[in-house]
Parts: structure tokens; C-alpha cells; sequence
């Protein structure tokens, strides 16, 4: 027993060192790989950069027409699949089924139900909810309100100038007049159009929803073995789609529904709306594509055409003002002459009825001219306050010599 005790205690001994043992080589072999890493950075960053690299090969491009679910729109139909899909899109007016009496209820559940029996190629119903952009209604208001308010400005002068002229009738200035408030009013009322317009298109919750069914068509419909090419394939999907959505059309006529199939504007537009439901509230398609939104890339207008069209703006502005500047002038002018001749209205009657007096002196005689002549001028002396001497030079002053009965 005491030797089987002693061989136990040496084995045990024997295996703890050759433990230790392994464990020092162990830490031995560990450092000394720590210290070829650390001596060999360049070697480190190669195998980083093979990782990295084989990363990046690893990475794949993609289009992003993968994205979409649309290769392009033509001949009023949306190509998807790379031209084995087509898509024809009817617009449908909804209905206010709340307001309708029972009869009429009625009438559109079995008109629905026909509809839906009627059905031999699948479909699907879309919703299109929008912020309804009253910009284009704007640019139409403004555009009309400039007209009624040059109109305005044509009836006005129309109406001064009968004013002036004094050879119209009352009943003639009465009509004028009415017209000219008729044209006034509906500038007020068009004014007023524009401002609640403007009021009322700051307001986002406006709402417009529209309904839409989409009717699809799949190239393999032609069968396995068809011949056809791209562009005969697409004449084949038009002609089966249309004549789908002219049966879709014809029974929702009969709930009441009116629908029309979308061109291919219309359908950009929707697939605009779609795809930028944020910028299509504050740009429409037709300024987007204004903008230049669908260009690789835009240039600007030359700086020397620029230019000339500035210079040419500012000559036109200028020779209107002075045109202007001299129309007043004138009208000055001839007003001012107006006045002066009404002014010396009375001179110029004792005047001339003083030539009149003498060219007929032989045939009413000497004495009576001459008496008649002194009775003007004692009238004239009495209503200036004057004296004779007076009136005499101011008609010198005129320029025009006072003629005697000698003379």
C-alpha cells in the first residue's frame, strides 16, 4: 500500500509540472505572435484592405427604376416589367351616397352589384387624397382682373371725355355712367375673389379626394408562343385595355358614376402626386417640369441677352412716360387757352360787336353807329368799375388797337 501511495504522489507531481510546462510555452507562443504583428504594420493593413476590398466588389449597384413600379408611360398606358405589364387608369366622379333617398341607394347597390358581376379581368380601386392648390386658379383670377381693370381704366376716360366735350345728352351720360359702374363693380367683385382665394388657399386642411381604377394587362394573355414585337405587343395591350375600360365606364354609368380614361399627362400627374405627395402641394407638375426638374442639367440665359432685354424694357417704360409727360402737356396747354378765352369772353364780344357796328355804319348811319359803339363801352366801364382810359389800354395791352367811328 505504501508503494502504490508513493507511485500516486509522483505521478501527480509529474503531470503539474508537465502543466506548467505547457502553459509557459503557451504564453511564450502567444507573445512572440504579438510581437510579428507589431513588427509587421504593413502587413496588417493589407489583409484591412483585402477585407475592404472584397467588401466593395461584393456591393451592387442597383437602378432606380428598381424602385419604382413603372418603366414609363406611353400611348395613355403605364409599361411596368420592362414592357410585360400595361396598366390603362379611369378616373371615376364619386357620388354623395349620404344625401340619396332610399329608391336611389337602392339603385346604386344593384347598378354596384351589376358592375362587379360584370367583371372578367381583375382590378383595383385606388384613392388619391390631395391638398387642393388653388395657384393655377390664382394666375387665372389675376390674369382676368388685369383685363376688367384695363376695361376700367377705357370706360373711364370714355365717360371724362363725354364730360368734357359737352355734346352728349343727360340720357347718353346716364348710360355711360352705368356701364362705367357696371365695370367698377365687377373689378370690386373680382378683387374680392382673389382675396378669399388667397385666404382660403393658406388653409392645408382643404382636402380634395380622387378615385381611380386600375386595370392591368399582362403580355402573357397573348398566349406562349406569340411572335409579336415590343411595339406590337403594346397596339395589342392598348386595344384589349381600352375596350376593358369602355365596359368598366359603361356599367358605373349605371350607378350614377361618371369615369373617363386618364391620358398620359393625367397619368404623369398621378405618378407625380404618388411619388412626391410633399412637393406636389406646393408644386404642381406643370411647374416642375417649368423648373427643369426632369433635365440632366440647365443653363442659364446669355448675360448679353439678358441684358438687351432689360435695356429694351427700360427704353419702352421711358418713351411711355415721356409720351405721358407730353399728352399732359399739351392737354395743358389747350386748357389753359380755354381760360384765357373764357376769361376775355366779354372783351371779345364788345369787340367784335363793335366791328360788326362799323362794317354796317352806311347802311344804319353814323350817328346811331357811333351812339351804339358808346353804349358798349359805358356798359363795359360800368361792370369793370373803370374808366375809359383803362379800357383802352388794356385792349392795347391785347395787342389789339380799339378802332373810332372816325377811323
Amino acid at each position: 500500500m505504501d508503494s502504490i501511495n508513493l507511485l500516486t504522489i509522483i505521478l501527480t507531481v509529474v503531470l503539474s509540472v508537465m502543466l506548467v510546462l505547457l502553459a509557459i510555452l503557451g504564453i511564450m507562443y502567444m507573445s512572440s505572435k504579438m510581437k510579428k504583428k507589431s513588427n509587421n504594420p504593413t502587413e496588417q493593413n493589407n489583409t484591412e484592405n483585402t477585407k475592404i476590398n472584397k467588401k466593395i466588389k461584393t456591393y451592387k449597384l442597383e437602378s432606380v427604376m428598381d424602385f419604382m413600379e413603372f418603366d414609363t408611360v406611353v400611348d395613355n398606358m403605364i409599361s411596368q416589367k420592362d414592357g410585360k405589364r400595361y396598366v390603362m387608369v379611369v378616373e371615376c366622379q364619386g357620388i354623395n351616397y349620404d344625401l340619396m333617398s332610399e329608391v336611389e341607394k337602392n339603385a346604386v347597390e344593384e347598378g354596384f352589384i351589376q358592375f362587379l358581376n360584370t367583371i372578367r379581368h381583375p382590378i383595383q380601386i385606388y384613392t388619391q387624397t390631395r391638398t387642393v392648390n388653388l395657384e393655377s386658379s390664382l394666375q387665372t383670377y389675376r390674369a382676368r382682373i388685369k383685363d376688367i381693370e384695363t376695361e376700367l381704366q377705357k370706360e373711364q376716360m370714355k365717360y371724362n371725355q363725354m364730360l368734357r366735350s359737352g355734346s352728349y345728352t343727360q340720357q347718353q351720360l346716364n348710360q355711360e355712367l352705368f356701364e362705367l359702374t357696371k365695370q367698377k363693380n365687377l373689378y370690386d367683385y373680382g378683387k374680392d375673389i382673389i382675396y378669399n382665394t388667397e385666404k382660403m388657399s393658406l388653409n392645408k386642411n382643404v382636402l380634395n379626394k380622387k378615385y381611380y381604377i386600375v386595370i392591368p394587362y399582362f403580355v402573357e394573355e397573348l398566349g406562349e408562343d406569340n411572335h409579336y414585337d415590343k411595339a406590337e405587343q403594346r397596339n395589342l395591350a392598348f386595344s384589349e385595355l381600352y375596350t376593358r375600360a369602355q365596359s368598366v365606364i359603361r356599367t358605373l354609368s349605371v350607378c350614377g358614376i361618371n369615369g373617363k380614361v386618364l391620358n398620359s399627362n393625367e397619368l404623369v400627374e398621378l405618378l407625380y402626386v404618388a411619388y412626391n405627395r410633399d412637393e406636389a402641394e406646393v408644386f404642381g407638375l406643370d411647374k416642375a417640369l417649368k423648373a427643369g426638374y426632369d433635365e440632366l442639367y440647365s443653363t442659364a440665359p446669355d448675360v448679353v441677352d439678358k441684358q438687351i432685354k432689360a435695356l429694351n424694357k427700360q427704353i419702352e417704360q421711358e418713351a411711355f412716360e415721356k409720351a405721358q409727360q407730353k399728352v399732359n402737356e399739351a392737354r395743358s396747354e389747350k386748357q389753359k387757352r380755354l381760360q384765357e378765352m373764357e376769361d376775355t369772353k366779354e372783351d371779345l364780344i364788345n369787340e367784335l360787336m363793335q366791328e360788326i357796328i362799323q362794317e354796317n355804319e352806311p347802311y344804319i348811319g353814323q350817328d346811331i353807329a357811333q351812339e351804339a359803339i358808346a353804349k358798349i363801352e359805358q356798359e363795359k366801364l360800368e361792370k369793370e368799375g373803370g374808366t375809359k382810359e383803362n379800357v383802352q389800354e388794356k385792349k392795347t395791352r391785347r395787342g389789339r388797337k380799339p378802332k373810332t367811328v372816325s377811323e
